[in-house]
């Protein structure tokens, strides 16, 4: 494990990858403040306008883990200066866009550069810090995650009611150039941990094609298409594994996950966690709106409360992962959420902004408890080798886990309201279908707490 190194200086890398970290989640969140404006100006219909938020979204996640693989091999620093390189060029192209076409294509290439950034940051820093510091630095980057989900709402808000929606993606560019010179001038190592084997195109381009599928499906679900999609997306996966098990150096190591319990149940807590709590604001957001008629920046200015509890305790809470069992305290964290999900399902009209306001509290610190510990036990639970591709996994593991939470929540509300009835008219079901969102989600963590129990502790080895 390196410790302090003639060719970087860990403080300085460690504020590159919170830039970053702080810039791709604010670029996936920001742009749905601005999408009515969005569609004004292009004049799109609903439809077409949600494809501008998941473009983005499902690129990050359909390239993720073969660039993490990537990364091992060829050098994680490479790839985090070409990721930052890509999304200043795609950011400027979305800025300057003329037409929606222009604008989602810039925006899958936004997706392609915000993954080489996800796949090599933490790994970067997993390999920088020693194992009694680690749980501190990843505490400070996923706090600086959630402080890009937090500041979207405000931020972009602001600058698309002064500046204009145009304004989002200049913001990011002098930010991109910042780090890609500092990286030049400063970081004079390389991280390939891997340089020796060779590059698995075929399960690569499996995994793309399966991932590209079940994604869209099941975000289109219930619709007959979708179902074949999402149907055909599994039996992928089945064939992918199978695929990557008689392969000497997989893009994805399926033994991972049946030989190591950590690493396995690190990443099936967490995907259990984002599929339960993403889609909280979404559904709050239209309740605020539609039920309580609170003016966008109002009902912003609620939910910002959750993001913001969980930079806090995030930070805090990686910091006891150094010293303390990370699987007690990921599950504690998972406990509470079950919490604030359970409290959540008794929501009315006439549910106070106070209550809402406990409840949010309650998830935000439940969800920063959970996250920095859970994070550390996937990064420690891996060889060095693979610390591309378990960085990879965790963000993998978040954007699938986000994609899964907005399909439950618009099932539900389809089978409940129908597809074109406005909530506006039929607010009590709109209300019953948000009950039945969070209870489904309180049972979902309910599992969660089972999944990050069942990690084996004793082999919780740190390398």
């Amino acid at each position: 494990m390196p410790t302090p190194h003639p060719d970087y200086n860990k403080s300085i890398l460690l504020l590159l990858v919170i830039l970053t970290s702080f810039i791709t989640p604010f670029l996936s969140a920001a742009v749905n403040i601005a999408l009515p404006q969005i569609a004004t100006t292009f004049q799109m219909n609903a439809i077409t306008m949600s494809w501008v938020g998941m473009s983005f979204l499902l690129s990050s996640a359909v390239f993720l883990v073969p660039i993490g693989k990537m990364a091992d091999k060829i050098g994680r620093k490479q790839i985090f200066l070409i990721g930052n390189a890509i999304v200043v060029v795609s950011s400027l192209l979305c800025a300057l866009s003329t037409s929606g076409i222009m604008l989602m294509a810039a925006r899958v290439l936004q997706g392609l550069g915000s993954a080489m950034l996800f796949g090599t940051g933490m790994a970067m820093v997993t390999s920088a810090f020693p194992p009694n510091e680690r749980g501190k630095a990843i505490g400070i980057v996923v706090s600086s995650v959630y402080l890009g989900l937090s500041a979207a709402p405000l931020l972009g808000g602001l600058l698309t009611q002064y500046m204009g929606w145009r304004s989002l993606f200049y913001v990011t560019v002098p930010i991109g150039l910042f780090v890609i010179i500092t990286t030049l001038l400063t970081i004079k190592v390389e991280w390939a941990d891997a340089r020796n084997e060779s590059f698995d195109y075929r399960g690569s381009v499996i995994y793309m094609v399966c991932m590209s599928v079940l994604m869209i499906g099941f975000t289109r679900l219930p619709d007959p298409m979708a179902i074949v999609l999402t149907i055909t997306g599994l039996i992928g996966f089945v064939w992918f594994i199978k695929v990557e098990l008689a392969t000497p150096f997989p893009v994805l190591d399926i033994g991972l996950f049946k030989t190591n319990r950590v690493f396995a149940f690190s990443n099936l807590a967490a995907l259990i966690n984002y599929a339960a709590t993403y889609a909280i604001t979404f559904l709050l957001s239209l309740y605020l709106q539609y039920i309580k008629g609170l003016s966008p920046k109002d009902a912003g200015l609620v939910l910002v409360i959750q993001p913001l509890v969980m930079t806090v305790v995030a930070s805090f809470s990686g910091r006891l992962s150094d010293s303390y069992d990370k699987r007690i305290l990921a599950s504690i964290g998972m406990g509470i959420i079950v919490m604030g999900l359970v409290m959540l399902t008794f929501i009315s009209q006439s549910t106070t902004q106070a209550y809402l306001i406990g409840c949010l509290m309650i998830l935000g610190f439940g969800f920063g408890i959970f996250s920095s510990p859970n994070t550390n036990a996937i990064m420690s639970a891996v060889d060095k080798r693979l610390l591309g591709i378990a960085s990879a996994m965790v963000s993998t593991m978040r954007l699938t886990g986000q994609m899964m939470s907005m399909g439950i929540a618009t099932l539900v509300m389809q089978l409940f309201i129908g597809k074109s009835s406005h909530i506006a008219t039929h607010s009590q079901l709109f209300i019953q279908s948000v009950q039945v969102v969070f209870l489904l989600f309180a049972m979902l963590c309910a599992l969660g707490v089972v999944a990050s129990l069942a990690r084996n502790p004793l082999k919780d080895h740190t390398h």
